[in-house]
């Protein structure tokens, strides 16, 4: 597995990409996996949905990083790209942290740089682009606070609890992130 590995104070952020997702479920027990990305039963059902249907295409891809916390070394979240399209050097962002103790701690905050950073830097993207609900207030001022552009909204875009939702569109682009990253801003 080529592992990548980032480092911000109070996190680590693992690389996790289609082929380290398929080695995992090649080479690993259902417990083993389930340690190693730190979720439950229907994390692994997710994951493992992944990698028998696929997580690519012949131009879209997925590229996250497994949050993990220095202090108990446990995983604690996620924060990547999906919907990754290397040919037009753009993808959209995703996060999420999965306990509530975690949250409100800016511990998301401080992995969204370093996953920007090496979006923009090291998978050459030109545009990130970010879907969130109108009333995710913390989504929202994450993606504020690094200055992500509200582009519209995208009519019943996904489903929540079968029903179809709005998502409001944001994006950043690489010279926006250059200004800004040089700023004092973040």
């Amino acid at each position: 597995m080529n592992q990548i590995e980032l480092h911000t104070e109070r996190l680590i952020l693992k690389s996790i990409t289609p082929a380290i997702i398929h080695e995992l479920f090649e080479t690993k027990s259902k417990e083993e996996i389930i340690n190693y990305f730190g979720f439950d039963d229907s994390g692994f059902e997710h994951y493992k949905n992944m990698h028998v249907k696929g997580m690519e295409t012949h131009r879209l891809s997925l590229f996250l990083f497994l949050l993990i916390d220095k202090q108990t070394d446990l995983p604690i979240g996620e924060c990547g790209f999906h919907t990754w399209n290397a040919s037009h050097n753009r993808a959209e962002v995703f996060y999420n942290m999965r306990n509530e103790i975690f949250k409100q701690k800016g511990l998301m905050k401080e992995a969204l740089k370093k996953v920007l950073e090496y979006g923009f830097n090291d998978l050459k993207l030109h545009r990130i682009e970010a879907l969130i609900d109108a009333n995710n207030t913390p989504s929202l001022k994450l993606l504020k606070h690094y200055s992500f552009t509200k582009e519209g909204t995208m009519r019943e875009d996904y489903v929540v609890d079968g029903k179809n939702q709005d998502s409001d569109c944001y994006s950043l682009l690489k010279w926006e992130w250059e200004n800004i990253k040089n700023s004092t801003q973040i």
